[in-house]
Order: C-alpha cells, then sequence, then structure tokens
C-alpha cells in the first residue's frame, strides 16, 4: 500500500484502530483489497479497481455486484475500514447513490442527493454532544463551543466517518473541517450505531444538505495547540456565522428497527 504509516494514537482513530492497525500492516505485505476481503465478514467483498467495468458508475457496480473496486492507497483503505466498521450505514449510502443514478443517469453533475451523500462518505462525521454544544456549533459561536463550554466535550463523541478526511488527518493541518451530519441521536441510540447512523441518512433529509461544519481539530484533547485559546482567533478556519442560525437543536432522527 502506498501512503504514509498511520499513527493509529490519534484520538480520531480510536473508533477504527482494532481493525485497522492489523488491516493496515496486512496491506502493506499485499494488496489493500487482499487484507480487506481477509478480515471482511460476507457478504462484502474486496476486489481490485481493475474489476470496475470501462464505462460503469463505481457506486452502480457495487450495488450491482456486491463488490468494492479498491486500490493501493490510504484512501480507499480508509473506505475500506468504514465498510468493514459500518456495513448497514455504508450499504444505505450505497443504495441510495445507486437509485439517483437509476433515476437521473450519470451527467455533468451528481444533484442534491448524490452531493449530500458524497460529502457525507468522504467527508462527514457524527456527533453526540449536550445541547449546549450543539447550540453553539449551530450558531458557528466557536469560542462558547471550544473554550466558555469546553469542560461539556468530556460528554460529548465526535465519530469521523469519512474516509477522505481520515486520509488526510494523516498529515494534520489546522485547517482540516469535517461536515457533521445533522442528526444528533446517531451515537446515543440503544440501537447498533452502524444501524442508527443509517437510519439517519434518508435522500430527503440529505437533499436539505444537513450538515455544520466542524474544524476537528479544535475539539478538545485532539490537538494540543488548542490549549492555548489563540488556536480558536483564526477567521480563516474559525468562520463566523454569515446566515441567522437555527434557535433550536434538531430533533434527533427516527431509530431504524432492531
Amino acid at each position: 500500500m502506498n501512503g504514509p504509516q498511520v499513527d493509529w494514537a490519534r484520538p480520531w482513530l480510536a473508533p477504527w484502530q482494532a481493525i485497522g492497525a492489523s488491516v493496515e500492516t496486512q496491506a502493506r505485505r499485499q494488496t489493500v483489497a487482499g487484507a480487506l476481503q481477509a478480515a471482511a465478514p460476507p457478504p462484502v467483498r474486496f476486489v481490485p479497481q481493475e474489476a470496475l467495468k470501462p464505462g460503469e458508475a463505481y457506486e452502480a457496480f457495487i450495488f450491482r455486484t456486491g463488490e468494492v473496486p479498491t486500490r493501493n492507497n490510504l484512501h480507499d483503505f480508509f473506505n475500506g475500514l468504514a465498510w468493514l466498521h459500518f456495513p448497514v450505514a455504508k450499504r444505505r449510502l450505497n443504495e441510495l447513490q445507486a437509485a439517483e443514478i437509476a433515476r437521473r443517469g450519470i451527467g455533468a453533475s451528481r444533484g442534491p442527493v448524490r452531493d449530500a451523500l458524497t460529502l457525507f462518505d468522504e467527508n462527514g462525521a457524527v456527533l453526540d454532544a449536550p445541547p449546549v454544544l450543539w447550540d453553539a456549533l449551530l450558531a458557528r459561536d466557536w469560542h462558547r463551543l471550544f473554550v466558555a463550554e469546553r469542560a461539556r466535550w468530556s460528554e460529548a463523541r465526535l465519530l469521523v466517518f469519512g474516509h477522505a478526511l481520515l486520509e488526510k488527518l494523516t498529515a494534520p493541518r489546522k485547517g482540516l473541517t469535517a461536515h457533521v451530519l445533522l442528526a444528533p441521536g446517531a451515537l446515543q441510540s440503544i440501537y447498533p450505531r452502524d444501524q442508527c447512523i443509517a437510519g439517519a441518512l434518508s435522500a430527503a433529509h440529505l437533499a436539505t444538505k444537513p450538515f455544520v461544519p466542524l474544524p476537528v481539530l479544535g475539539v478538545p484533547g485532539w490537538w494540543s495547540e488548542n490549549a492555548d485559546f489563540c488556536f480558536y482567533d483564526d477567521p480563516d478556519v474559525f468562520r463566523p456565522h454569515r446566515h441567522p442560525a437555527p434557535t433550536t437543536t434538531p430533533s434527533a432522527p427516527r431509530s431504524p428497527a432492531a
């Protein structure tokens, strides 16, 4: 596999480490597809990129065959880890992509639903946090979110879901930003996390672009430099809200059936 070694001690990789570290070791000895396939429970299958037929859309191929074309790089490695950890949510994303492709075809633009699906798949995150943190995040009130209410982050969990963002975080830089899905109950339901994330994904909801940006290295405990509160005074990263903020925290999505 091409790319730098993954530092599994990073806090954003904690949910991925148990499987990810061993798969990475194998991926550096063979192909990424082979390493992922060795760890994959049925019906998930990983195949070399060459299996993707010329002219067929990537998402349509996965939906038709149940196989995930995989290159020997970190981007596809993290995509594979997402399939291993969250097969229900990844399957849901693929089903929605395939349905949009069947309905609209492949054109010059994806359309609002496919754009939102791709954004979450590549750069998305899910947050479980007290309402005061949600309110501050929605208002882009970075001082309240990260300084005034800093202690409340001990009650919060942020899951970086997007595989492209995980790849970028192998070389952390201040401006890296997740698009947090507005589904506050997705990590706190009695149902498995995978099912809850999948249950928060619908074409109608995603078409509204239900995301809020969050510079992930601002999360307390995720980056040593943010212990100095001047870290948050950078307007190029911690941008003020340009539109009226929602007045209430969005309600949690309906839990999926067990």
